[in-house]
């Protein structure tokens, strides 16, 4: 493992790599695109988990801490959703001189969701993506996460806010803490245009493994997973989806893993 800064256009940005190991090695790399705010911390350990995994498989894995985030340089309130695109691609270019070129995304909720923004923005740099259940609105997803905000002030004396309350303030230029994360205006808006349809639609969409983790059993992916699934099927798009039985990770404070997941991903990159 192999822990160092990376160039990023904005900044230094942390980064850990797993090299391939001994005679398993393959030629696909894959980045590690973390998902947004405290769930990129809940994650974590399964992130690290799965990237040793894949090394001990033959897969290189770039782990990225994108500007602002983690150990990078920058505060969350400086981040833009374009830096972090250009993040992204400047850990292409740095994994491409290890991997022949033969690079892959690898993303978790609104990080699965950067992958594909940046897979569709230049194909011809990416071999595959796997997306670990991934955001499919970014607009809606902002909602969730302002809700953490009006769900923080409930016990408070102070007047109740509105998610439509919080969007005219970010509107007009303001920035507003949630969670212990500053909001930036520019990256709010920016999450409001983005949807992973437009994304994956696009004729030259690279192969795609599509995982999601179901508390219930049998697994089963989410409704509006399945629906988006099947138009993207019937429409010849290259996509392998699946559902295991786990535990949402990224939402619960304490470290907890999801044990299906890690094999099932095992098995996508062996194939």
């Amino acid at each position: 493992m192999e822990t160092f800064f990376l160039k990023g256009p904005e900044g230094p940005l942390f980064s850990v790599y797993h090299p391939a190991i001994g005679q398993r090695r393959t030629p696909l790399g894959l980045i590690y695109v973390p998902p947004f705010a405290e769930e990129m911390n809940r994650a974590r350990r399964m992130a690290a988990l799965q990237a040793r995994r894949l090394a001990e498989l033959g897969v290189g894995v770039l782990l990225l801490d994108p500007f602002g985030t983690g150990d990078s340089a920058g505060e969350f309130g400086d981040a833009r959703w374009e830096t972090w695109r250009e993040d992204v691609k400047a850990a292409m270019a740095w994994l491409a001189t290890r991997t022949d070129g033969n690079v892959g995304l690898w993303g978790l909720r609104l990080g699965a969701l950067l992958a594909a923004n940046v897979a569709a923005q230049d194909p011809g740099r990416i071999s595959r993506q796997l997306l670990w259940q991934p955001v499919l609105s970014g607009d809606r997803y902002l909602t969730q996460f302002l809700r953490l905000r009006i769900a923080a002030s409930m016990d408070k004396s102070t007047d109740r806010e509105s998610t439509e309350d919080l969007r005219a303030r970010l509107s007009e230029g303001e920035s507003i803490e949630v969670a212990g994360y500053e909001l930036a205006p520019a990256l709010a808006n920016a999450l409001t245009s983005l949807r992973l349809q437009s994304f994956m639609e696009r004729p030259d969409v690279v192969p795609s493994s599509w995982l999601e983790v179901s508390s219930g059993e049998p697994a089963a992916l989410t409704p509006a997973s399945q629906q988006l699934i099947d138009k993207l099927t019937q429409q010849g798009r290259p996509l392998v989806a699946q559902a295991v039985v786990g535990e949402p990770f990224w939402t619960i404070q304490e470290t907890t893993l999801a044990p299906n997941l890690l094999r099932s991903t095992d098995d996508i990159l062996r194939t």
